[in-house]
């Protein structure tokens, strides 16, 4: 019985174990090979090399997508991430109506992403949109929006920055967990708003900036729905997982394009790596904050001195 009882964990667990290998580990390793074949999904892998990757990097559409995708990036998560907390500090208040703010502001984030792209056709066309009607009123002939290359990407921006209910719903759980004493002696010491959400309300909240930055990483390069139903003038919409997606179901370059998911792999993580080397530098956790208020008090206390000692 004491030798059957050391097996009996390995037999329970053993569906998740074989699923694992199946579903998980066997696709890694065959896509890992995939990578380095010629196929067209039907017929033999004809193993080619780094041919894959050689070809990408002299690939002008492959270039301009990695391109696209991270000029989204770049202005997509910043903007997300300072949206999402400014509504959170927004909704934060206690005031009559405010869940019901709180929950239309989320509902973008839980909508299917095809019905709020065709809702974002609608609202981006150039003739019959709600933008440009909304521009006539005040005298500016709205743009094309997603017939104009200059405009195709400020218009996924947009996008993205509408859905900040999302990340709101994370920043508004760590503004109720700040301590509100923490706020009240930074009161008495004379704090004004900008030293109290410098000092306190950022340093408590780097959690979950470091945790929403992480996902809006993954989630920019990742953009495919929209860029698929929607589309765009030129290759100004033309993303990385879409011109990924293309190459796979549409030219049947399935080795070419399982290269490319890897270099897409490899890109996230090592935008994640840097993310998590650098959090020492400016994630705080709860002990951290309070040397850092402590820090701020000898400040304030150096600074009333020295007006004292003037006056």
């Amino acid at each position: 019985m004491k030798r059957w009882r050391k097996y009996e964990g390995l037999i329970f667990i053993s569906p998740f174990i074989v699923g694992f290998l199946l579903f998980t580990v066997f696709p890694i390793i065959f896509a890992l090979y995939i990578g380095f074949t010629d196929w067209n999904s039907f017929t033999t892998p004809k193993f080619i090399g780094l041919q894959n990757y050689i070809n990408l990097f002299q690939d002008p559409n492959f270039l301009n997508s990695l391109k696209v995708t991270c000029t989204f990036a770049i202005f997509a998560i910043p903007l997300g991430i300072i949206s999402s907390l400014a509504i959170a500090a927004i909704c934060n208040v206690k005031v009559k109506g405010v869940y019901f703010f709180r929950t239309a502001l989320y509902m973008p984030a839980i909508v299917s992403g095809v019905s709020i792209a065709l809702l974002w056709r609608w609202i981006l066309d150039p003739e019959y949109g709600l933008i440009n009607l909304l521009l006539s009123y005040i005298g500016i002939n709205g743009p094309n929006w997603l017939g104009d290359p200059n405009w195709v990407l400020p218009s996924y921006i947009m996008m993205a920055v509408w859905g900040a209910g999302g990340g709101m719903l994370t920043y508004l759980a760590g503004l109720q967990d700040i301590p509100r004493s923490l706020y009240e002696s930074a009161e008495i010491d004379g704090a004004n708003w900008w030293t109290k959400f410098y000092h306190i309300t950022i340093p408590m909240l780097s959690p979950v900036i470091f945790y929403n930055l992480v996902m809006g990483i993954v989630g920019s390069f990742r953009k495919f729905n929209d860029a698929y139903i929607i589309g765009g003038a030129g290759n100004q919409g033309e993303f990385y997982m879409l011109y990924l997606y293309q190459n796979a179901f549409s030219y049947y370059k399935m080795g070419y394009a399982t290269a490319m998911a890897w270099i897409l792999f490899v890109i996230i993580m090592l935008l994640t790596l840097l993310v998590f080397r650098s959090s020492s530098l400016w994630v705080f956790y709860a002990g951290e904050v309070q040397q850092s208020q402590q820090s701020l008090k000898k400040k304030q206390k150096h600074s009333r001195e020295i007006n004292q000692t003037r006056n």
